[in-house]
């Protein structure tokens, strides 16, 4: 009889978060893939978890995922977490996943911790419809997706490291216009849980100034059709300003 594959989310920040039934998995699997077991052993320590681990990260799952999926069909139960959120959400799993999903063998996601929802909730803008962009692409293709973004009629999520986020705030206002509605949100659920909201034109000065530090979640307003035309001229001058290689000057 085949095993199963449970996908477990861990707290972003505060540990109270944890919920007693993903203790309670990770207690009972035989298994835990965890994106780096020095990460994920404080945590397991914490919970008094004591199942082994074993790495599962961007670098090794092709080479990792046929093993597991053997276990699995053994009908042993292993247990896939992340350094921190919902696993397959800008981290490993979604390999895993479909692998086992196309396999016949079961998979169960729990239900959790990610920090694009608090993000998004927070910023105040409509979240009733969305678009979550994760990370956007470094170089290649990075200008034509922003135009795409600034174009999307609904609210969009861009996860981005504290070291770029003024550049992508300046590029996003160069896309969208500067008086497009956004946010910035960093350490949710941790003692320094900020959110930023204004303009990306007031954004993007703010953080030229300040430097932020910790995960950080965007949420910028969607394209409403009074901005059309102010993002069709905006666009024209983001595109003159874009070298071959997609980077800003």
């Amino acid at each position: 009889m085949a095993g199963k594959l449970y996908v477990v989310p861990t707290p972003v920040g505060n540990l109270g978060d944890m919920s007693p039934r993903a203790i309670e998995v990770l207690k009972q699997s035989d298994l835990i893939l965890a994106e780096d077991t020095r990460t994920s052993g404080t945590l397991m320590k914490h919970f008094g978890i004591t199942t082994p681990m074993s790495s599962h990260h961007k670098f090794n799952e092709h080479s990792t995922v046929g093993r597991i999926t053997e276990r699995l069909k053994g009908g042993e139960t292993i247990a896939l977490v992340t350094d921190a959120g919902t696993p397959a959400i800008s981290d490993p799993g979604f390999m895993l996943v479909r692998e086992c999903a196309g396999a016949g063998i079961e998979v169960e996601t729990l239900p959790g911790p990610t920090a694009f929802v608090p993000a998004l909730v927070n910023s105040g803008l409509p979240c009733d419809r969305f678009l979550f962009e994760g990370f956007l692409p470094v170089k290649k293709g990075r200008s034509t997706r922003l135009t795409e973004l600034a174009a999307s009629p609904v609210t969009f999520i861009i996860y981005e490291s504290p070291l770029r986020l003024a550049k992508t705030l300046a590029e996003l206002r160069d896309a969208c216009g500067s008086d497009r509605l956004a946010s910035v949100s960093r350490e949710i659920s941790k003692l320094h849980d900020t959110t930023v909201r204004g303009t990306l034109g007031t954004l993007a000065s703010y953080f030229e100034e300040n430097q932020a530090r910790g995960e950080i979640v965007i949420v910028t307003g969607g394209c409403t059709s009074a901005t059309k035309k102010e993002k069709r001229v905006h666009t024209n001058k983001y595109r003159k300003a874009t070298d071959e290689t997609g980077e800003v000057e």
